[in-house]
């Protein structure tokens, strides 16, 4: 009796914590990660201080969302801000609260508050599975009929896409396509979307969803790489990005992105590490009065040396392969950093982690790539390597 006690005791204790995480992870999220951390989400953040899956901080987060309200004027209102209070005085568990929020976006927003207080008072005497059959009777009565049919569905859907970029700087992607079309895109998301099984990389976490969306992006990578490239106006694709020398150097200011978009300076660094340049000078009025010649700041030569020396991502615990991955300028070229091998390390989407962040990297005496991580995640900063891709073969 005594030891169970003390189980309950403690579960409350670490439901309260977590619960207060949330809150702060909704508190950073509201003042801004990257202004505060370096960091491009509150889930990246959280998997770094927490030494968790993507999957599990992502959970974390979205669970945070629906329960705490964020300080925007925007921002959505909580989905279950009395499950909130309960949840902060330990009395209910991640599934019950899952369970609770995940019947609550199916209710009408008039009905939700009478809804909650039903579902909160059955979770004080009942399981998460219970309390899950009472919110889908509740569902039920206040929808019997379920959605409408869509009498508009064509018999064969046209081939359809829209991609949208919101302010937040995410990208939303809609489409329907024909069986063919669809079949197609399957078969290549499958192929690049299987989980990895090489026993150095260790256990595959991602969700199907995260394995897709990475599907997505390294199909994107290699269309874009592909020499069959459509050419647009006699070049191949491309995004043009306008900076000054000045702004590039000090990472202040805007830059121009495409035809009438704006980043900044910051982001334009990011991107000149292991970009097309073709350098430009211009007058007072930022009038062109000079175009040089396109040039690679690294080479096709230094980028095959590149491969052999890192085998892919070379931040810790990445399992990224070479072809996804980008030439990172330890000392910035903008800053007179030289384009050479004991320069470069190769890199995924940490590419602007090292540049926003207390992450730093370098090379250490051996001729390898090391990370030392930002004080918040490791008070002594000890060099950590990735040790997850194959070492090259050498002869005895």
């Amino acid at each position: 009796m005594v030891l169970a006690d003390r189980i309950s005791t403690t579960l409350t204790v670490v439901r309260s914590a977590e619960a207060e995480i949330g809150a702060l992870l909704v508190e950073i999220e509201s003042r801004g990660v990257m202004e505060l951390f370096g960091y491009r989400s509150v889930a990246r953040l959280l998997e770094h201080l927490a030494d968790v899956p993507k999957s599990a901080a992502e959970t974390m987060v979205n669970r945070a969302r629906s329960l705490h309200p964020g300080h925007h004027l925007d921002s959505p209102a909580p989905i279950a801000p009395s499950t909130a209070a309960a949840a902060a005085e330990g009395r209910l568990s991640n599934p019950m609260i899952d369970t609770i929020i995940g019947a609550l976006t199916q209710v009408p927003p008039a009905h939700r508050e009478d809804a909650e207080q039903h579902l909160l008072a059955l979770a004080s005497n009942a399981g998460y599975k219970q309390v899950a059959a009472l919110g889908a009777r509740i569902i039920a009565h206040l929808d019997p009929d379920g959605p409408e049919p869509d009498p508009t569905e064509p018999a064969t859907p046209s081939r359809e896409l829209s991609l949208r970029r919101k302010r937040t700087g995410i990208w939303e992607l809609h489409g329907r396509f024909d069986d063919e079309t669809g079949t197609r895109a399957s078969a290549l998301l499958d192929a690049l979307a299987e989980r990895r099984t090489n026993p150095s990389e260790g256990t595959d976490l991602r969700s199907p969803q995260e394995r897709y969306g990475d599907a997505f992006s390294d199909a994107v990578d290699l269309a874009l790489n592909s020499p069959d490239l459509p050419m647009q106006a006699g070049e191949r694709a491309h995004v043009m990005v306008a900076v000054s020398l000045k702004d590039l150097k000090s990472g202040v200011g805007q830059a121009t992105l495409g035809d009438t978009g704006t980043m900044t300076a910051a982001e334009a660094r990011i991107h000149a590490c292991d970009s097309m340049i073709i350098p430009a000078v211009l007058g007072e009025n930022s009038e062109p009065l000079n175009l040089g010649r396109l040039r690679r700041l690294i080479s096709a030569g230094l980028r095959r040396a590149l491969y052999l020396r890192d085998r892919g991502c070379a931040f810790p615990g990445c399992h990224r392969p070479p072809r996804h991955c980008q030439g990172h300028h330890i000392r910035h070229w903008a800053d007179g950093g030289p384009t050479n091998l004991n320069n470069l390390v190769l890199c995924a989407h940490h590419h602007r982690l090292l540049h926003r962040s207390g992450w730093e990297v370098r090379i250490a005496a051996d001729g390898l790539p090391e990370f030392l991580p930002p004080a918040f995640l490791d008070k002594h900063r000890k060099p950590r390597r990735n040790n997850l891709h194959q070492p090259l073969p050498f002869a005895a």
